[in-house]
């Protein structure tokens, strides 16, 4: 039984993911990781890459992702392109976690949750055929991409006020297409909002299409809600800005989480409230969602790990 134990199993295959499993097997933890549905994670749906480091022209998300996979993979670590299914975790310090990919059971003495936050969308056709051509979730990632010109967020929260506000800094016009008559964002946002000349918000506004070509974003197509008035928005990007859900459904009842379903770490730890069980990147992460500092708890989860499985020795 016991050899059938392993040191170390990463769930997730974004940066945060990778990274782990760079610094656990060369830890010499001999690392087991499970991709999921996505391998890469939401990265692997970014054309390009312009703000990690080290790359200096530039790198698609999922060359990136290939990158850091081999990088795991020079070190010894397993790859596994398959999902977890369930978690059971042990309670009790030194106990051993069991995780299933189907039917087939896994046996570890520390676990590293690293699955990820994915955004939420719409559902219209046309956002998947201009997804990396003028639609995106992220501004702080893409934004650059669109400066000097005119485009649009899609939301009423907080994201979408701080996307709308950070891309007033670049673009030439920001439109956001609020749903209701009114913003759900906090009155300090709405305020930056209302004082950024370049931002004009469209309540009872949605988006119900988007043209273009060669796969490039040209309009928006929009609806008033009230009058039923259709409208096209000449832009080249669109923002969808509704919020992130964070992949953590297998989990719940076993591990703390927030309101919105993240899970919590201890202070300056990658720690759950489960011994031996870590968590890093966008699944504990929804204030910074980048590949950087989902890469940095990816590092620190696997120390945390290690320091975790050496003091059971």
């Amino acid at each position: 039984m016991e050899e059938n134990i392993l040191d170390c199993v990463i769930v997730g295959s974004g940066p945060s993911g990778f990274t782990a499993a760079i610094y656990a097997a060369r830890a010499d933890l001999k690392p087991v990781l499970y991709t999921g549905l996505e391998p890469g994670g939401q990265l692997t749906t970014t054309t390009e890459v312009d703000n990690f480091p080290g790359y200096p022209d530039g790198i698609t998300g999922p060359e990136m992702m290939m990158d850091l996979q081999k990088q795991a993979e020079r070190f010894e670590t397993k790859v596994h392109y398959e999902l977890i299914t369930k978690a059971e975790f042990a309670k009790e310090v030194g106990g051993v976690h069991k995780l299933w990919a189907g039917k087939t059971e896994i046996l570890a003495k520390s676990v590293i949750i690293s699955t990820g936050a994915t955004a939420k969308y719409l559902g219209l056709d046309d956002e998947k055929k201009y997804m990396g051509g003028g639609v995106s979730a992220c501004a702080t990632c893409d934004g650059f991409f669109y400066k000097g010109k005119d485009v649009v967020v899609v939301g009423a929260g907080d994201t979408a006020a701080e996307e709308a506000t950070y891309l007033s800094k670049l673009c030439n016009k920001v439109t956001v297409l609020v749903r209701k008559d009114y913003m759900r964002a906090s009155k300090a946002m709405i305020h930056r909002v209302n004082n950024t000349k370049n931002i004009e918000v469209l309540f009872n506004h949605e988006l119900i299409g988007i043209e273009g070509e060669n796969s490039l974003v040209e309009r928006a197509v929009t609806i008033n809600n009230q009058t039923k008035e259709e409208t096209k928005i000449d832009v080249h990007g669109i923002f969808i800005a509704i919020g992130h859900k964070p992949n953590t459904d297998i989990f719940k009842g076993q591990i703390d989480l927030d309101d919105n379903g993240y899970i919590i770490t201890k202070s300056d730890t990658c720690l759950t409230n489960l011994p031996g069980v870590f968590a890093a990147g966008d699944v504990q992460d929804h204030i910074y969602r980048q590949a950087i500092t989902a890469a940095g708890s990816g590092c620190m989860a696997a120390m945390d790990a290690e320091k975790y499985l050496g003091e059971l020795e």
